[in-house]
């Protein structure tokens, strides 16, 4: 008897069937995780991350900014006297590339509004993240 040194066609096709149930399980999960991840990221943007830098601007110089900008940057002593910033290291970009919107006072909250239109980037598209609205990010 020759000694075997390989695999059967048989126990090749079984490995592949194997994978593929494995694949046929597992890929419908993952799909569409992508854009709750990114919801999720924004969200934990606006009322974590960017709303921390708002706070300590406006515990440092009594108001909030006029834009996000003044986040990175010194506005001026007229508009900001204790700027101690950058506030933030980078541009506030939402996970699809982005700018948040931001508006202060808010119409919403008394200190500001902060939100971003989400992926089709229209207002009111009901994927819309906010810092008024409680939701928990899908």
């Amino acid at each position: 008897m020759r000694n075997k040194k390989g695999f059967t066609l048989i126990e090749l096709m079984l490995v592949v069937i194997i994978l593929g149930i494995l694949v046929a399980m597992v890929v419908p999960r993952l799909v569409g995780r992508g854009e709750q991840a990114r919801k999720q990221a924004a969200y934990a943007d606006i009322n974590s991350n960017l709303a921390l830098a708002l706070d300590l601007f406006e515990l440092d110089n009594g108001k909030y900014p006029e834009k996000l900008e003044d986040l990175l940057k010194d506005p001026g002593e007229s508009k900001a006297a204790n700027w101690n910033g950058p506030y933030l290291k980078r541009k506030a970009v939402d996970p699809w590339g982005k700018e948040y919107n931001y508006r202060s006072p808010g119409q919403h909250n008394n200190d500001y509004d902060l939100y971003s239109y989400g992926a089709d980037g229209v207002e009111g598209g009901g994927d819309d993240i906010t810092n008024w609205e409680e939701e928990a990010a899908e």
